[in-house]
């Protein structure tokens, strides 16, 4: 099923740019730092929350699939879980940052899109792949509660 992308005419490149006010030098403003971080503040705020969303929906669904919108991997992901009954939340991020807090620091590094079933990492693509292909795939989904039958 095909998807309607809404059309906006707040686009930044059918916009002019603004002309800067003549009697107004121009100052370049380096940000502050927040913590030791090295990111600003906003963004700080903007990725917590980010994490916290996650972090709730993961707790809430028995499967959730995180990934880039458009992302070709994400589709296939979900192509394959609704191809065997299963229906996951799906949860789109900006990038791979947004994920940072909520992988367990010991798990491997999280990649996009990122299957979590019963509130634990499964892994991306290939690793969900693997589990499917080994035949494992179908009883830990029923365990997590995914699948009745």
């Amino acid at each position: 099923m095909y998807q309607a992308i809404p059309y906006s005419s707040a686009r930044p490149w059918l916009m002019p740019a603004p002309a800067p006010a003549p009697e107004a030098p121009l100052v370049a403003v380096k940000p502050e730092p927040a913590e030791e971080t090295g990111r600003p503040a906003a963004a700080d705020a903007a990725g917590d929350d980010a994490r916290a969303e996650v972090g709730r929906t993961v707790a809430e669904s028995p499967v959730l699939v995180v990934g880039r919108r458009g992302c070709c991997l994400s589709h296939v992901v979900k192509r394959l879980l609704q191809g065997l009954g299963v229906n996951p939340a799906v949860h789109e991020v900006a990038d791979e940052a947004a994920l940072a807090g909520v992988v367990p620091a010991g798990a491997e590094a999280a990649t996009l899109p990122a299957v979590f079933v019963g509130g634990k990492l499964l892994g991306g693509l290939d690793q969900l792949m693997a589990v499917h292909i080994s035949g494992e795939l179908v009883p830990i989904l029923k365990k997590a509660g995914a699948l009745w039958l």
